[in-house]
């Protein structure tokens, strides 16, 4: 996943030069196979000659300093990435949801990030001690964009949620209902299921947390995990199995999709209850 990402930047770079491998060889003086091997995330250039790539693409610095620690990790799996001083801290998420053909999410304390409506968002990242004023704005451009990448049709996305997040207010309570409804319209659309798993039911195997599994269509699957202090893909696959089996748990235990909508109904039903008895 690491050489992936750092493949893809340097292609990017390469395009917003409007240069190819060869004519970027050629003004380095370097042979076409050099880059070549960095684009396709290989091994065995140096960092001199990585920087001087980097120089002539114009890399921000930010993008040059993120390029250069990667350089030496390309072949190694699992990736934990701390939150701390991470500007864009989904990059990497919106990257590999883009390139899978399929995610398949479970969200066990709020509504899951991929439809999660624009208000809810913003309360989220408002309520967060983690990111300051100035990241905050940010912060919300970044999710919308994690949606419009994973939510454009091109690969099929199954999100489990548990009913506690329906319940669980964010925001105001117009934020709420904006955001209840928000989850009837999109889950009609033919690439999208949502299910609930019900609290009725009490204990069931979700309870270590939230994740996201993506799946492509010529490498193994990887797992997202988010925590306080970090997020970790996790690449090895005895490992990406355990989640596997957490996720067909899920499946026999939520609610089919109909069943999920009229959840959803019958939830905004007993808000609005709510608010005509609390304005009585």
């Amino acid at each position: 996943m690491r050489g992936r990402e750092f493949g893809d930047a340097i292609r990017a770079l390469l395009r917003a030069a409007d240069l190819t491998n060869r004519a970027a060889a050629e003004l380095l003086g370097w042979q076409e196979a050099k880059v070549s091997e960095l684009v396709n995330g290989k091994e065995g250039v140096s960092d001199v000659d990585l920087a001087k790539l980097l120089g002539l693409l114009r890399t921000p610095p930010d993008e040059f300093d993120h390029l250069m620690a990667l350089h030496h990790e390309t072949h190694q799996r699992d990736w934990l990435q701390p939150k701390a001083g991470t500007k864009d801290r989904a990059r990497t998420l919106r990257e590999q949801e883009q390139k899978a053909t399929g995610i398949t999410g479970w969200s066990m304390n709020v509504v899951h990030g991929l439809v999660q409506a624009p208000d809810y968002i913003a309360a989220m990242v408002n309520s967060s001690r983690q990111l300051s004023e100035e990241e905050r704005p940010a912060a919300i451009r970044n999710r919308i964009e994690r949606q419009n990448g994973a939510l454009d049709g091109y690969r099929t996305v199954v999100l489990f949620i548990h009913e506690q997040a329906l319940r669980l207010p964010v925001g105001s309570p117009d934020v709420m209902a904006d955001q209840l409804h928000h989850l009837l319209r999109v889950s009609v659309r033919p690439y999208l299921t949502i299910r609930v798993i019900p609290t009725a039911i009490g204990p069931h195997d979700g309870l270590s947390g939230s994740f996201d599994m993506l799946t492509f269509k010529k490498i193994p699957p990887l797992v997202y995990v988010e925590s306080e202090g970090a997020t970790v893909f996790l690449e090895d696959q005895p490992s990406v199995g355990l989640y596997e089996d957490v996720l067909k748990s899920l499946g026999r235990t939520a609610l089919d999709e109909l069943q999920t909508r009229k959840l959803i109904t019958d939830i905004i039903g007993e808000e609005s209850c709510h608010d005509l008895l609390a304005e009585e």
